[in-house]
């Protein structure tokens, strides 16, 4: 194998090398940082590099391997990225805004805390846009992350520099979070698996949750077997947590292994009263409809009801904006302007109630449906400043009318996996997302793993490659 298929090769085939000899954690994790230095120039994927921190982390467990290779931890030498909205303790964390440039982290959230459990060498931080708010990562001031597909595109938001780092081989997987699609979308963007695990399952500890549950930690990976490992490593209860669930008996990554039964499963190309997909994300359902039916199981045109839900998310979702403290003169002109709607402590619950109401709707939906079968977005990729001329408003109009399908499962909490399918005339990834019944990533992770199996993604960018 040589050093650019290395690159590309899933984390959990990388961990089998380490474990067998064929590879030493030093030498993998030399392997990215040079492939940073020499590209991240042009992608703009990380915002801190924590070159010297991983050289000494993989050295050490590089001399750990001499003489034993039985019970290391499941990544053990594996390197990974962290989304520069999550704590690193010791390493600055930005929120896409030079107004924190100065911040360095006091914790781990715990979430870095099982990745590093796990046996993971950190690369460093990826870019986001701007305090997480929007579904591409060109923040105020700073470089944008580009997609390694097309760099005039964007990789996608707010997970957009860990996409981008994925999918041009800059690291083999990576830690992102999902308040409105966003590692969805940034997977979809960059021809990536993109897993957004259902309320609970992932802790936000030790700061908590500050937008009613709509957000959760999640994954971008090669393969669906990947997403699901690292979900095992990631998964369950901290002291204290809002909501948590169970860790179920049988692990995510043996779901992924495991053909599911004959699935009833719903699918729709438009999401009311928003709009319909375009032909290359409609074509992508469809196509993806058909297989499914191929492999047994049931399909049906249907969709729940998210007529009423727009309104309520924005009031949460903008809150996030207000929470971050910084003034409007440190951030950009669509950010100032979500902090300038002021909504009031009432208007915030009133919006949580509504909200949950519309989530009780959605959810019972899938009391006849076992996933629910969707595009990401409603059109491909978009070029990096595509909206840069417009007002607030009307970019706020044109994000709506991009990401539709992906913010319902965050009211409702409600599992969901993104996965590519094929190309655009322009060379530009498509794909899918499947929703699942509430806690059931096992569920999406099978069907998933089976599509996969059936219909394999051997499309990498050019760039890196």
């Amino acid at each position: 194998m040589n050093q650019t298929d290395l690159a590309f090769t899933p984390a959990l085939e990388q961990a089998r090398l380490i474990r067998t000899g064929q590879i030493s954690p030093l030498e993998l994790t030399q392997l990215y940082l040079d492939r940073i230095q020499a590209l991240d120039a042009q992608l703009g994927s990380f915002v801190t590099v924590t070159a010297e921190q991983a050289i000494a982390d993989a050295k050490a467990k590089t001399e750990r391997l001499v003489g034993q290779s039985d019970d290391l931890p499941p990544f053990f030498g594996v390197p990974i990225a962290i989304k520069d909205l999550t704590a690193l303790q010791g390493v600055r964390c930005l929120y896409g805004s030079l107004a924190m440039a100065e911040h360095i982290s006091a914790h781990d959230d715990a979430v870095v805390t099982r990745l590093k459990q796990a046996g993971f060498v950190i690369l460093g931080k990826t870019a986001v846009s701007e305090l997480g708010s929007l579904p591409y990562s060109e923040p105020l001031g700073m470089p944008p992350a580009r997609n390694p597909w097309n760099l005039s595109y964007t990789p996608g938001g707010s997970s957009g520099g860990a996409a981008a780092a994925v999918a041009a081989g800059l690291t083999p997987i990576a830690q992102g979070s999902d308040g409105g699609g966003s590692v969805r979308g940034p997977a979809f963007c960059c021809g990536l698996v993109g897993l957004k695990p259902a309320r609970g399952r992932v802790s936000a500890a030790p700061l908590g949750d500050h937008q009613s549950g709509i957000a959760t930690n999640g994954i971008l990976a090669h393969s669906v077997t990947d997403a699901a490992a690292l979900l095992d490593v990631v998964a369950g209860y901290v002291a204290g947590d809002p909501y948590w669930l169970d860790n179920p008996a049988q692990s995510f990554w043996q779901a992924a292994q495991t053909a599911p039964p004959s699935c009833r499963i719903a699918y729709s190309t438009e999401i009311a009263p928003i709009g319909k997909a375009d032909a290359d994300c409609a074509e992508a359902v469809l196509q993806t409809a058909q297989r499914l039916t191929d492999l047994g199981h049931q399909l049906e045109p249907a969709c729940p009801d998210f007529a009423g839900l727009v309104e309520p998310f924005l009031v949460i979702w903008r809150a996030g904006v207000s929470v971050a403290g910084l003034p409007p003169e440190a951030l950009s002109p669509f950010n100032a302007w979500l902090l300038s709607q002021a909504d009031t402590s009432g208007d915030y619950l009133r919006a949580v109630g509504a909200m949950q109401l519309l989530s009780r709707q959605i959810v019972a939906f899938f009391q006849n449906y076992d996933a629910l079968l969707l595009p990401v977005y409603l059109h491909p990729a978009i070029p990096i400043g595509a909206w840069a001329d417009l007002s607030p408003a009307e970019t706020l109009q044109q994000i709506i009318s991009w990401i539709a399908p992906c913010p319902p499962a965050n009211a409702t909490g409600q599992p969901a996996i993104a996965f590519p399918t094929g190309l655009t005339a322009d060379g530009l990834p498509v794909g899918v997302q499947l929703i699942g019944r509430p806690a059931s990533e096992a569920t999406i992770l099978a069907l998933a793993a089976q599509l996969a199996l059936a219909h394999p993604w051997r499309h990498r960018p050019a760039f890196g490659s």
